[in-house]
């Protein structure tokens, strides 16, 4: 394999363990959301679904820490790529925070996976 195929396989790994962890975020936070009104609705006190929703809050801290730590990862193993003198593989939205005016032309809808560089390795 030559270090582009490699970088390239990495980058794939890592966009899916980024949306992975976005969507488990987003997955638990909607649980979190709905325990308070299924209580309600069950008819059982406070004290009953306490215990879950602390957990489910906690699991929703330890996932924003997770996804902290992979954007992280991302950061760094950019940073490697440019060392190695590697094109940048972009997939998916590529407006950033930073970005004035957008690279990917303002468009943020999740059926718009903006590509940059078509990358060998299936996605």
């Amino acid at each position: 394999m030559t270090r582009e195929t490699i970088s390239e396989a990495v980058a794939k790994r890592l966009f899916s363990a980024e949306a992975a962890i976005d969507v488990a975020l987003s997955e638990t936070a909607h649980l979190a959301a709905l325990l308070p009104a299924a209580r309600t609705e069950a008819y059982l006190s406070a004290v009953s679904g306490q215990r879950a929703f602390d957990t489910a809050a906690a699991s929703i801290s330890a996932l924003a820490e997770a996804r902290a730590r992979i954007v992280e990862t991302h950061n760094t193993l950019a940073a490697l790529a440019r060392k190695m003198g590697l094109d940048t593989a972009a997939v998916g939205i590529l407006d950033k925070p930073e970005d004035n005016p957008p690279a990917g032309g303002g468009v943020t809808s999740s059926i718009s996976r903006e590509v940059n560089k078509t990358l060998s390795v299936s996605l």
